[in-house]
């Protein structure tokens, strides 16, 4: 498990921003129990893809009028039940970190594994959910 004082500043990039934090297998269960669509955000200290991935999120949310109706994030290496529980739901995807995946009505609609993250900008990130957002989620 990551130190604390390592994984908080980039969990807190996130949960400072709306995202609610995904804790324990019960916490994810009743996250994609809800109606509507869901962003889950695998958190990662990988500093080359999860460095782009967190301001690409941000950025598609902040920039667009078709959104989830919640986003929610647990961190790979130091939330191991939630991420354990959200790669069941992630299936036939391997595990993946960081990773962001759209759920509509506990669905898996979109996925973005770590090797679509890498070597990309966090504007072409941001393209990317929002093109999802724009297939799946209702405006706000």
């Amino acid at each position: 498990m990551y130190p604390a004082e390592i994984v908080v500043p980039m969990k807190e990039e996130l949960t400072e921003n709306g995202f609610t934090e995904m804790l324990t297998a019960a916490d994810v269960t009743a996250t994609l129990a809800e109606k509507g669509t869901t962003l889950v955000m695998i958190n990662s200290v990988c500093g080359c893809s999860a460095g782009t991935a967190r301001p690409g999120a941000l950025m598609a949310i902040n920039t667009t009028e078709k959104k989830p109706n919640q986003v929610a994030t647990s961190f790979a290496g130091f939330d191991v039940e939630a991420v354990n529980e959200i790669r069941k739901h992630l299936m036939p995807y391997p595990p993946s970190s960081p990773a962001i995946a759209l759920f509509k009505d506990a669905v898996l609609v979109h996925m973005i594994e770590r090797h679509n993250i890498e070597g990309r900008s966090a504007q072409m990130i941001a393209d990317n959910l929002k093109a999802a957002f724009e297939e799946h989620c209702n405006q706000l």
